[in-house]
């Protein structure tokens, strides 16, 4: 059920303008929201595509000046399609943050020089970011470099999966060299469990239904962070004691005891996420099998 109507259906009769429009995916981002909005006020296109928030979100959106569009949440690559297909955004390029992301000034200008270039071949721009945890950045723990896709044309690409969605399209992609800085844990730690625990269900349930991933050793030692992430989660998902060994790499081969004592409680919470998405799937598994978990 909509509370607004969707503005366009499709991006690609919108007017080809020299700048960057932006979406920002919301459900309750009171405490977050203000900090995103106040980081793009060089930005005179900003969408909040809202999942029917029942705090003050709607009306933080509407006095920064933002367009709200409401729309029933399923997905995270359902919601973030409906916006790319159903909004008609001013610019032809998108930026898609999060609510707990800030936009520092020098990936602004590094996005806005692309947008006036008509002649940049790419449908698509991943991020890297600065993850910030007790008022520091888990440089070591947080396993940097993570791209995340973050600029679009909205009429090149698409996002599949559930959770920690993945941008694909026909044309090239390419790497910003700014960082946007992300607050992942600004609603507190009661907000984090509460999200890792959906998002370890659905891990969970994917790879309860399908086999485990086949382990390539060209992935495993790629140069290429993303690469190089995907081998190893391929390789970790067929290792017993995942939790421990997670823990093991990201404190002490990856250096995360350099973050002092952030690095470590945020290694534990990850490794501890590791251990809830073993047991969701050994679940699953027993319950096909008529068994009790």
């Amino acid at each position: 059920m909509l509370a607004t109507p969707p503005l366009a259906r499709s991006n690609s009769d919108a007017e080809v303008r020299p700048g960057v429009s932006a979406l920002i995916m919301t459900f309750n981002e009171e405490d977050n929201l203000p900090s995103c909005l106040a980081s793009l006020t060089w930005c005179d296109d900003i969408v909040v595509l809202d999942s029917f928030s029942t705090d003050r979100t709607v009306e933080i959106a509407k006095a920064a000046g933002a367009r709200v569009v409401q729309n029933a949440y399923t997905t995270e690559n359902g919601q973030r399609m409906y916006g790319l297909t159903h909004v008609l955004f001013k610019h032809q390029w998108v930026y898609t943050p999060d609510a707990d992301e800030v936009t520092p000034d020098d990936l602004r200008d590094e996005m806005l020089a692309i947008a006036r270039d008509p002649s940049r071949p790419e449908a698509f721009f991943k991020a890297r970011y600065k993850n910030m945890f007790m008022g520091k950045w888990i440089r070591h723990a947080s396993l940097y470099p993570t791209w995340i896709t973050r600029l679009v044309r909205p009429d090149k690409v698409r996002f599949d999966r559930e959770v920690h969605s993945v941008c694909s399209s026909d044309m090239p992609g390419g790497e910003l060299q700014a960082h946007f800085i992300h607050y992942s844990f600004n609603k507190g730690l009661h907000a984090w469990y509460d999200k890792h625990n959906r998002y370890s269900t659905v891990e969970a349930e994917l790879a309860a239904l399908n086999p485990p991933p086949l382990v390539h050793l060209a992935q495993i030692f790629s140069r290429r962070a993303d690469v190089r992430r995907r081998g190893l989660k391929a390789l970790v998902t067929r290792l017993p004691f995942r939790p421990t060994l997670r823990f093991i790499y990201m404190y002490v081969l990856r250096g995360g005891f350099l973050d002092g004592w952030p690095g470590y409680a945020y290694c534990r919470l990850i490794s501890g996420y590791e251990f809830m998405i073993v047991l969701k799937t050994e679940e699953l598994r027993r319950r096909e099998r008529g068994l009790r978990i």
